[in-house]
């Protein structure tokens, strides 16, 4: 007879839904082992904060649920029970304090992902919590003991309770595959499918743009789809466009291209000036300047800016030195822009769809598997790029670790 071991708690997962789980659980004293099938732990979280780890975000709280959209109601009570001020306290109990940046957007005052991971790594290692890597969970065996595939050969462990925190299927080389969508539905947990969220789209530039402009950043625009309407920024790239300003739209703009095949979007060049204002400038004399140059400084439009423009007019058979200031002024505040595809998952920075929250009950237990915990983004919700991403999937691993707390103490 196999001899399998017992632990209170298997965590699987070890992003930052189900390393809070964990800690959630071992400061209560339960033995808690986490397992993941990469060799570290934090992969995506370390990738995410490569360029400055944006924690959560400091706007008002009502005005911070919106942006979970259709999932709102179910996140608002977790995110309430573990607040972005809940979060930067967690942080600088770690030693790694935050502050605020110009944006509203919060960052640990070191910036970088790496000093917060090895400091909470450290104390949960001192907390007792047990790490197992390259452990990629393979589902349960008749007996319901976990199954995970390992360098040495497949382990079995017994678990009075399992939390499950695999994350989406966004950046799957980083341990985010989306594997265990049919290890569940094998179980009969209903699940919207996987779909790419914060994500590019597919533009069809002519190659003279996207060779001269590949790269080029459009900063301090406006993107607008229908009845939403954002400021940021955008990226253009060989194949489409992407960016933070991209990334708040792209929930909407996903559906419609999805629906429809494309989506017009439309891009204010200078949403600080009305139409009677660049009517007004773009009336001056040109004199001897080139068109370029003289959009570039009455306007202050970069040579993305303009060539944008330019492939707008072309688009309509003209080219934009010939159209009418009144023309040129509203095409200036609203460049439609043809998305034709959305990019594929694996290039998302997240993802929507995951399993449906009439699955769960308010512990976060699934209501067809009495003792698994599921938390963070293999949960049917998504919300743009700002801190509101690691925000959500931290209080669900709180609220799945008080989850299976109750549940051990019942």
């Amino acid at each position: 007879m196999i001899d399998i071991p017992t632990i209170d708690v298997a965590v699987i997962g070890a992003g930052p839904a189900g390393l809070m789980a964990a800690e959630v659980l071992t400061q209560s004293g339960a033995r808690v082992t986490v397992y993941d099938a990469m060799p570290s732990a934090g992969r995506k979280f370390l990738m995410a904060g490569r360029g400055g780890l944006n924690l959560t975000h400091s706007e008002p709280l009502p005005d911070f649920l919106k942006r979970y959209g259709a999932a709102q109601a179910k996140l608002a009570p977790v995110i309430e029970g573990f607040t972005p001020t809940d979060l930067c306290a967690w942080s600088d109990a770690l030693g790694q304090p935050t502050f605020v940046g110009s944006s509203g957007r919060v960052f640990p005052e070191a910036f970088k992902a790496s000093p917060v991971l090895r400091a909470w790594l450290r104390r949960l290692g001192e907390s007792g919590v047990s790490l197992a890597f390259r452990h990629r969970w393979i589902g349960w065996n008749a007996d319901d003991a976990l199954r995970f595939e390992t360098p040495e050969g497949e382990r079995l462990v017994s678990a009075k309770a399992t939390i499950l925190a695999l994350g989406g299927a966004s950046w799957a080389k980083l341990g985010s595959d989306g594997a265990w969508v049919d290890l569940l539905a094998a179980k009969g947990v209903a699940i919207a499918p996987l779909r790419p969220a914060n994500v590019g789209f597919d533009v069809a530039w002519s190659d003279v743009f996207k060779d001269r402009f590949e790269g080029q950043p459009l900063k301090s625009i406006a993107l607008s789809f229908g009845a939403h309407a954002v400021r940021g920024e955008a990226m253009v790239t060989r194949s489409g466009i992407e960016g933070g300003g991209i990334y708040a739209l792209s929930s909407v703009l996903r559906e419609a291209v999805m629906a429809d095949g494309k989506a017009v979007l439309q891009i204010a060049l200078r949403p600080d000036l009305t139409n009677d204002e660049l009517r007004a400038k773009l009336a001056a004399p040109r004199g001897k300047q080139s068109f370029s140059n003289f959009l570039r400084k009455a306007l202050h439009l970069s040579p993305v800016a303009i060539g944008l423009l330019q492939e707008a007019a072309i688009a309509e058979g003209v080219q934009v030195a010939a159209l009418a200031p009144e023309k040129l002024a509203s095409l200036i505040n609203a460049v439609p822009v043809t998305l034709i595809g959305v990019a594929p998952i694996a290039r998302a920075i997240s993802s929507a769809g995951g399993i449906v929250f009439d699955e769960i009950d308010n512990a976060f237990m699934l209501k067809r598997m009495p003792s698994v915990f599921v938390a963070g983004e293999m949960l049917d919700w998504e919300a743009p790029t700002g801190g509101y991403l690691l925000q959500a999937s931290f209080a669900t691993g709180v609220a799945a670790g008080q989850g299976a707390l109750k549940y051990l103490g019942s």
